[in-house]
């Protein structure tokens, strides 16, 4: 790893909703950021400037000419640190676009949902330095040059000299990194909150008042029990990354509302405009990143010769929303749906 300079170049590649939330608080903190995005943000960018918003009701506004946007990956070449926020449907053709334009020595952080990302850009980029990140709150693009993080929670990155030089240089602002040894598990316990992206997409309902109906947080359990039942037989323990450890939360979620409304709804801070990506995608008729969510349980029931039966449902139920079949489902028969024949597993009453 070639040594960090005193004000490192930052690239933010894959200026969508995360990547504009962490480049322009970064930026705000007085680091050397340029994000890498399709023409419409640039765009949006140039006529608006970049504001960010968050459930603590905190507002950053950036002037048009304070943010650097560019569409073209030939900007890779000038980075000390690329930020790699693009969908984990598009590392395999991010991580080719590093290789070709990005210097060797550079490094390179994934704020990527999944546990598998990492791995598959360490095989694809030899010559760089590859950490693995973590974003543990949603953000929605709200138009007009302003993106609002609707979940309170702060960036994780793996402990490493690079990432404690940002983390120093950033601190407690908005923006700023969790160090950690352990980001495996870290992913994993992030991987478990996110079980609940299909299901708020599949709701159709925003995520405060698709967390407010108790069927809905029924079928995020049931996936979450499932999932630490196979991390425990993997031998994986997975982080406790918010104010619950991983075996407790399932059993929080699925509780009565008065029980739940006072305690990750209070504790987390989630508003009325805070949406997952994957309701986003499903808004916008794109691909979404199952295979990556709900489909990382499935893949790791296949590794061990078991099966993942609540978390492959909710697969086939998204695969079937991608493709135009029913996209908003009503908590009690999305329950049904998924639950069917699966209620009571691991001794948890569904």
């Amino acid at each position: 790893m070639a040594e960090l300079p005193d004000n490192p170049r930052i690239v933010i590649h894959g200026a969508g909703s995360i990547g504009c939330w962490i480049g322009g608080a970064w930026l705000a903190s007085g680091l050397d950021i340029t994000l890498l995005g399709r023409p419409s943000v640039r765009d949006e960018i140039a006529a608006n400037g970049l504001t960010l918003t968050d459930s603590e009701k905190r507002r950053i506004e950036l002037r048009p000419d304070e943010v650097e946007v560019g569409v073209h990956p030939k900007l890779l070449r000038q980075a000390d640190v690329i930020v790699l926020a693009v969908k984990s449907t598009g590392t395999a053709v991010a991580a080719k676009e590093i290789a070709k334009h990005g210097r060797k020595g550079a490094t390179v952080i994934s704020f990527q949902n999944g546990v598998s990302n990492v791995e598959t850009l360490k095989a694809a980029l030899p010559g760089f330095t590859v950490l693995h990140g973590m974003v543990p709150f949603n953000v929605a693009h709200m138009g007009n040059g302003r993106w609002h993080k609707g979940v309170a929670g702060t960036l994780w990155a793996e402990d490493h000299p690079v990432t404690r030089v940002l983390a120093e240089r950033i601190g407690a602002k908005p923006g700023g990194l969790t160090l950690s040894g352990n980001m495996t598990g870290v992913a994993w316990g992030k991987l478990l909150v996110n079980l609940n992206n299909a299901v708020n997409a599949l709701s159709g309902r925003p995520l405060l008042e698709e967390l407010g109906n108790r069927d809905y947080r029924r079928v995020w359990a049931a996936a979450q029990v499932e999932g630490l039942e196979l991390l425990k037989a993997a031998g994986i323990e997975p982080a406790k990354i918010g104010p619950f450890p991983p075996h407790l939360f399932p059993h929080i979620v699925a509780a009565p509302d008065w029980l739940f409304n006072s305690t990750v709804l209070k504790l987390y801070k989630i508003d009325a405009d805070a949406r997952s990506s994957m309701a986003d995608d499903f808004a916008a008729g794109r691909a979404t990143e199952i295979e990556y969510l709900n489909g990382e349980v499935v893949s790791l029931a296949r590794r061990l010769g078991r099966e993942a039966p609540v978390n492959a449902a909710i697969v086939d139920l998204v695969r079937q929303a991608e493709a135009g079949v029913e996209r908003a489902w009503d908590g009690a028969a999305l329950r049904r749906q998924v639950l069917a024949g699966h209620r009571g597993a691991a001794g948890f009453g569904y």
